[in-house]
C-alpha cells in the first residue's frame, strides 16, 4: 500500500501508529513527508527555531530496523513530533525564544523529552518557536520572530506555545509538546483549531524545562485529536526523582477513557466565564458545544466561581515574582548572552541582561522584583498567594457538585499580528479564562468546537478535578465526534 506525502502528513498520531504497525508505511517515509511539509510551510509560519532533520532521519532508520526485528515495541516508535524550545534536549539548541540563550546547547535532556523520545520512541523533528521564556499570549515575543496562525497568517497563533500549535495545525508534525503557565497550551490550541491539554500540576516532570514560574509551569501535549492527546499523555506522565513537585500517584492508561459516553455526567458552566465583552461568535460556538454535551446525555449545571475576577491580577504578581527569581541566573557569567566591552562587573551584568532579554521579559522581571521587595512583599505577593487559595477553593466547592466544567478558552478569536504590541494589559486579559486553572493546579483541555463569524477557530475549554485527566479525555473524545471537524490547513 503506497501513500502520498499529503496522506502521510495529514495522518493523526493514532492513524500513523496503526499504519506503521500494519506495514503500510515506514518511519522514514513518515519523517520525510513531514520534513517536506516543513520545507513547504514553515517559511511563512515560522513555527520552528531549530530543525533536526539529520538526527530525525537517523532515528527513523533505527526505528524501522527495530520494528523489523519484532517483539515488544515502544508505543510511539517512529512517529514524528515537535518540542517547544523550552524543553532541553541534549546536544540540541535550547533557546527559550530568547537572545539570552541564542546559542545555548543543552547538556542534558528534560525528563518529558526522554520519556517521549528515548522511551516511547517518538522522533523529534526540531524545536518549536515560543514567546520568549514563555512570557506572552500571542507568539509575537520571540527573539526569532513571530509565529503566524496557519488559518490566517496575518493573525497570531496564540502563545506562548505558538510554534507547537502552529506546527500541529499545519501538519508539520503529528503532535508536539508545549508548556502551560497561564494558558500557553490551551489558548494557542484554541486559536489554531487543535487539541491542547494541560495536565494537573505535578503530573508531568518539569526537570529540564527552562523555568518561568515554577509553581505554575506544566508540560502537556498539543495534538490533532483527543485520542492523540491520550497517547502523548501516556508517554510523558509519571513521578520523577529529579523533580520534587512531580506526583507519585499511579498514572492510568488514558486511552481507556476513549469511546465512552457521557450520560449522567454533570457538567458545570460558570457564569463568570461568559463575561461581558466576550466575542459573540466565540460565545455562540461554545454554547452550541455545551448543548451537544446535553444532547449526549450530560446534565448541564450552572455554577459560580466568584473569585475569577481576581485571577489575572493575582497571576501577574505571582508569575512575575517567580520569573524574577528564576531568571536571576542569566547574568552573562556562566552561560547565556554576555555583553562585550564592559569595564566592570555590574556594568557587564546590566548590559548582558538588557541586551539578552526582550521588552516583555524585562517588564515582568521588574514587576516581580517590585512585588517581592522589602515593604511591598506582604501587600502584593503575600496577598496574591491568599487570593490564589480562594480561587482554588472556588473550584473545590464547584467540583462537589459537578464532574467537569465547560467554558470558552479565550474570550475572543485570534487577533491580528501587531495589533496589541503597544497594549500589554489587553494582551494579559486574553488569558482571563485560562489563568485560574494554573493558580489552582487543575487539568484543562481545549478542543475545537467550531468557528466565529470570520471563520476563525474557537476552542471549548474543559476543566477537570485534580488528577482527573481521564474524565477530560472521556468528555472531549465524546464531543469531538459530534462537534464540527478540526479545521485543516491547505498546503503551500
Amino acid at each position: 500500500m503506497s501513500l502520498s506525502p499529503s496522506e502521510l502528513h495529514e495522518m493523526t498520531l493514532a492513524s500513523a501508529k496503526k499504519a506503521l504497525a500494519a506495514g503500510d508505511v515506514s518511519s522514514r517515509e513518515l519523517v520525510e513527508a513531514h520534513l517536506s511539509r516543513i520545507d513547504a510551510m514553515d517559511g511563512e509560519l515560522n513555527a520552528f527555531i531549530t530543525r533536526t532533520a539529520d538526527q530525525a532521519l537517523d532515528a527513523a532508520k533505527t526505528a524501522d530496523e527495530t520494528r523489523a526485528k519484532g517483539g515488544d515495541l515502544p508505543p510511539l516508535l517512529g512517529l514524528p513530533v515537535g518540542l517547544k524550545d523550552l524543553l532541553c534536549a541534549k546536544g540540541v539548541k535550547t533557546t527559550a525564544g530568547s537572545r539570552m540563550l541564542e546559542n545555548f546547547v543543552a547538556p542534558y535532556t528534560a525528563t518529558c523529552v526522554r520519556k517521549l523520545v528515548d522511551e516511547a520512541g517518538a522522533i523529534s523533528l526540531g524545536k518549536l518557536n515560543l514567546d520568549e521564556f514563555a512570557m506572552g499570549s500571542s507568539g509575537e515575543n520571540s527573539f526569532f520572530g513571530a509565529t503566524k496562525n496557519p488559518h490566517a497568517p496575518d493573525r497570531v497563533p496564540g502563545g506562548s506555545s505558538s510554534g507547537s500549535a502552529a506546527a500541529v495545525a499545519s501538519d508539520m508534525v503529528l503532535a508536539a509538546l508545549g508548556t502551560d503557565t497561564g494558558g500557553s497550551i490551551r489558548q494557542p490550541a484554541s486559536h489554531c483549531g487543535v487539541v491542547g491539554l494541560k495536565p494537573t500540576y505535578g503530573r508531568v516532570s518539569r526537570y529540564g524545562v527552562v523555568a518561568f514560574a515554577s509553581s505554575l509551569d506544566q508540560v502537556g501535549p498539543v495534538t490533532k485529536t483527543v485520542e492523540d492527546a491520550a497517547l502523548m499523555l501516556n508517554a510523558i506522565c509519571g513521578v520523577d526523582p529529579f523533580d520534587a513537585t512531580s506526583l507519585s500517584e499511579t498514572v492510568p492508561d488514558f486511552t481507556q477513557s476513549l469511546g465512552r459516553d457521557i450520560k449522567g455526567l454533570r457538567i458545570g458552566v460558570p457564569t463568570e466565564y461568559f463575561v461581558e465583552g466576550i466575542d459573540p461568535g466565540v460565545k455562540r460556538a461554545v454554547e452550541a458545544a455545551i448543548a451537544k454535551a446535553k444532547d449526549a446525555g450530560a446534565e448541564i449545571v450552572e455554577i459560580s466561581l466568584p473569585h475569577t475576577k481576581y485571577a489575572v491580577g493575582t497571576y501577574y504578581i505571582i508569575a512575575p515574582a517567580e520569573a524574577s527569581s528564576n531568571l536571576a541566573r542569566y547574568d552573562g557569567v556562566r552561560y547565556g548572552h554576555r555583553a562585550e566591552g564592559a569595564s566592570e562587573l555590574v556594568e557587564m551584568y546590566t548590559r548582558s541582561r538588557t541586551e539578552g532579554f526582550g521588552e516583555e521579559v524585562r517588564r515582568r522581571i521588574m514587576i516581580g522584583v517590585f512585588a517581592l521587595s522589602s515593604g511591598y512583599y506582604d501587600a502584593y505577593y503575600g496577598r496574591a498567594c491568599q487570593v490564589r487559595t480562594l480561587i482554588r477553593r472556588d473550584f473545590e466547592t464547584a467540583f462537589e457538585n459537578v464532574d467537569v466544567i465547560a467554558a470558552p478558552v479565550s474570550p475572543e478569536p485570534a487577533f491580528k499580528i501587531g495589533e496589541r504590541v503597544d497594549d500589554p494589559l489587553k494582551n494579559y486579559l486574553s488569558d482571563i479564562l485560562t489563568i485560574p486553572l494554573n493558580l489552582a493546579g487543575l487539568p484543562g483541555m481545549s478542543i475545537p468546537c467550531g468557528a466565529d463569524d470570520q471563520g476563525l477557530p474557537v476552542g471549548l475549554h474543559l476543566i477537570g478535578k485534580p488528577l482527573d485527566e481521564a474524565t477530560l479525555i472521556r468528555v472531549g473524545d465524546c464531543l469531538e465526534k459530534v462537534l464540527p471537524p478540526r479545521p485543516t490547513v491547505k498546503g503551500a
